[in-house]
């Protein structure tokens, strides 16, 4: 089992979501959250002074998988999310060593 971690620009969720849905991915967590990587964040003026945002919002999604998944999972994370420009975001791919549903008490790969 793995958990791929993608975190993602925010306005890039829906079809995340939807490209997901459409290769049978039934749940995720999506947190909001704020980064910054080699982007190193941006200058803004706002009533005349100016500035400087090092953290940017994100959208951090976490999915839990079985093996066989995660090269479907991640390229359908890089066609919705990736437009090709600095700050489409990140893919981490983790191990899960056990996963319990806390309902049923179903384990591993049932519990997903």
């Amino acid at each position: 089992m793995k958990l791929i971690t993608a975190i993602i620009k925010p306005y890039k969720v829906e079809d995340v979501r939807s490209s997901l849905d459409a290769i049978g991915v039934t749940g995720m967590t999506m947190t909001e959250v704020k980064g910054y990587g080699r982007q190193k964040g941006h200058t803004e003026l706002y009533r005349g002074a100016e500035y400087t945002i090092d953290f940017l919002p994100k959208i951090k999604i976490e999915i839990a998988i079985g093996d066989e998944m995660v090269d479907q999972v991640k390229s359908a994370i890089i066609d919705a999310a990736g437009s090709g420009k600095i700050g489409d975001g990140k893919i981490f791919v983790s191990t899960i060593d056990e996963v319990v549903r806390i309902r049923t008490g179903e384990t591993n790969e049932e519990a997903i």
